[in-house]
């Protein structure tokens, strides 16, 4: 057996992906590249790792085992280059961090100096919407999370970082030519909505429950940046956090709609299970977080405070 990390990491992402094409985007490897690694893997085993049955790629019972003991391996490598910083007294290991999809604009910020510091720290951050994001707390699968709304089922610690407020937005073009009152928009206009387990959603369908109004003409869109960009095109309006519109209200693409009751304000908050043991990674993070939180914020985020 002479096989190597690197077709280790190859062979459990077609593993997980269940196809080369899917693996090899997720490596940023081109697909030769990563058929190749998959064939001198398969070489040095007599029993089939895959076969592929009808265009599609399986992974065999055997091809299974091999993965979840691939796995072993290198989470064993992981603890090894971890302990070899460690005692050459550089914080070392792995930060997990789950967030909204609309803290993709928030937490780079506070994320930036901290990795620059400590250059051994392995970090990995899952963009997703809120349902997901508890299900990774829940589940117990993240050191931190980052939201806007706290759940309330899980006991939890938390640092706030700064505001999070939802204005109510059209394109420029759209808002200009815009006739009658307001209200007409959530009864005539089309809106634009998150997709369902998003809190920019929920915050939105609130607001109209509060309201009253119908929620007929309904365009739904996966990712605030399809969003925005909708908004941008005018093909509709929508309530969204102002931290994920700034060039675009920069650019004069997006016009806030004063309306009573509006904005919603909430607050982007760093939260980690009560239970949770941190492990040292994680306790720096905090620290540097309770230690760096309001200069970082008058740094990056002082434009939030003229809306």
């Amino acid at each position: 057996m002479n096989y190597t990390l690197h077709q280790l990491r190859v062979f459990i992402e077609i593993v997980e992906k269940k196809s080369i094409t899917r693996a090899s985007e997720a490596l940023h490897l081109t697909q030769p590249a990563v058929s190749i690694q998959l064939k001198n893997f398969q070489d040095q085993f007599p029993i089939p790792l895959t076969e592929v049955v009808g265009k599609k790629l399986y992974v065999t019972d055997f091809g299974l085992e091999i993965a979840e003991t691939a796995k072993r391996i290198l989470i064993e490598v992981d603890t090894i280059n971890h302990k070899t910083h460690a005692f050459q007294g550089k914080l070392a290991g792995v930060l997990k961090l789950s967030i909204v999809s609309t803290g993709k604009y928030v937490m780079p910020y506070y994320l930036a100096q901290f990795l620059d510091e400590h250059p051994a720290i392995d970090f990995s951050m899952d963009v997703t919407n809120k349902q997901k994001v508890i299900s990774h707390l829940e589940n117990n699968e993240v050191d931190f999370a980052l939201v806007s709304v706290l759940p309330t089922h899980i006991d939890l610690k938390a640092i706030p970082l700064l505001k999070n407020s939802l204005y109510l937005v059209g394109g420029k073009e759209r808002v200009e030519q815009r006739k009658g009152k307001k209200s007409l928009i959530f009864t005539d206009e089309p809106l634009l909505f998150r997709e369902k387990g998003s809190a920019t959603r929920n915050a939105m369908e609130n607001f109209m429950d509060k309201k009253k109004y119908p929620t007929s003409k309904k365009i739904e869109l996966t990712s605030n940046e399809a969003l925005k960009q909708a908004v941008i095109a005018g093909m509709g309006y929508s309530i969204m956090p102002l931290i994920g519109i700034k060039n675009a209200l920069k650019h004069q693409e997006i016009s806030i709609i004063p309306y009573p009751g509006l904005p919603i304000e909430t607050e982007w908050n760093i939260i980690w299970r009560k239970d949770k043991k941190l492990t040292p990674v994680a306790k720096a993070f905090i620290d540097y977080i309770a230690l760096n939180k309001k200069a970082i914020q008058e740094k990056y985020f002082s434009w939030i405070d003229k809306f």
